[in-house]
């Protein structure tokens, strides 16, 4: 297929936080967007997340580390900002393995081991950094805003086809998720996993973020952000229940109450449950054999915001110069 001209006419699938993200990418390069999705921006799976930038089941790898990277930066400047509701926090994530893996740390400036008499019962060792913690709602609203700044058109309808779309687009971007593999057809590696999670209004003041993923009842992290806190979680793979278990909460909150007693008088704001769009690989590519340019940006698992805005760079580089590799 011979290159086409920019600017171009993109129409981006997904209004989550790699759509929005990409979207802005896209529209800030010269090209004329278009999102088109069956849900807003708060109704996206992206609106639910604890958004810590910590890579969690997603693609440990040198091309993830190029998007971990590159997201890292553009949060660290969009902190700057406040109507942004990015800020950066520091924290700890409680190791309770040999093998634990601290390959996000690498990237963290002031990341270091800390202190064994610091650390809960049963932990071997724990690592701490300050990284962002993103508040969802106020993000994910600024971003739109942002897009529609740049001309980025929006569109809420379900699309049932790629080749519905061939009349107004020179090509599209696949960024939604578990829909993006069902429109592709050919791609039966997507799977969700479910996660749950507790919103508490942060009466204990709680700045420092903890994460416990090897804890023994169970995944837990506790991320406080401008006014609550997001307290999680689960890990469930292949579990499509969008139900919230109360269970399940009550075991999640035992957990965070036992690393952080203060979050005992917290009180409950909110239930949420959403499922992750996982992929063993991120696909992050030109997809051949379509009749058009279509770019796969889909299968961050737990973190798509953690790689949304190195994903938004790569798709654009993707597009403007498709000569370039691809990574699936």
């Amino acid at each position: 297929m011979p290159e086409l001209p920019s600017p171009l006419n993109v129409t981006v699938i997904g209004s989550g936080v790699i759509g929005l993200s990409t979207a802005h990418e896209l529209a800030s390069h010269g090209h004329k967007v278009r999102v088109i999705s069956d849900q807003e921006p708060l109704q996206t799976v992206s609106a639910i997340s604890a958004a810590i930038w910590f890579p969690y089941h997603s693609e440990n790898s040198p091309a993830a580390d190029v998007l971990l990277a590159r997201t890292l930066a553009r949060f660290k400047a969009l902190s700057l900002i406040p109507e942004t509701g990015v800020d950066l926090r520091f924290g700890m994530d409680i190791e309770r393995r040999a093998d634990a893996d601290r390959s996000w740390a690498k990237h963290v400036a002031d990341s270091e081991v800390v202190d064994a008499a610091l650390l809960p019962e049963g932990a071997l060792s724990a690592t701490s950094g300050t990284v962002p913690v993103i508040t969802m709602p106020t993000y994910l609203s600024w971003l739109q805003d942002q897009c529609q700044r740049h001309g980025v058109e929006f569109e809420q309808r379900t699309v049932n086809a790629i080749g519905d779309l061939r009349a107004g687009a020179d090509a599209v971007v696949l960024a939604g998720g578990m829909r993006s593999a069902e429109l592709l057809g050919d791609d039966h590696s997507v799977y969700p996993i479910r996660g749950q999670v507790i919103r508490l209004a942060n009466s204990a003041g709680l700045r420092n973020w903890l994460s416990d993923d090897d804890h023994p009842g169970g995944v837990c992290y506790i991320i406080p952000r401008r006014d609550d806190i997001i307290v999680g979680g689960t890990d469930a793979a292949h579990d499509t229940n969008l139900e919230v278990d109360a269970q399940t909460a009550s075991e999640m909150l035992a957990r965070a109450i036992s690393l952080a007693p203060q979050l005992a008088g917290c009180e409950v704001l909110e239930h949420k449950v959403g499922l992750r769009p996982a992929r063993e690989t991120i696909r992050l590519e030109r997809v051949s054999g379509q009749d058009m340019t279509v770019i796969a940006a889909y299968g961050h698992g737990g973190g798509g915001v953690t790689l949304s805005w190195g994903t938004a760079q790569r798709v654009v580089e993707l597009l403007d110069a498709p000569a370039q590799a691809t990574h699936q």
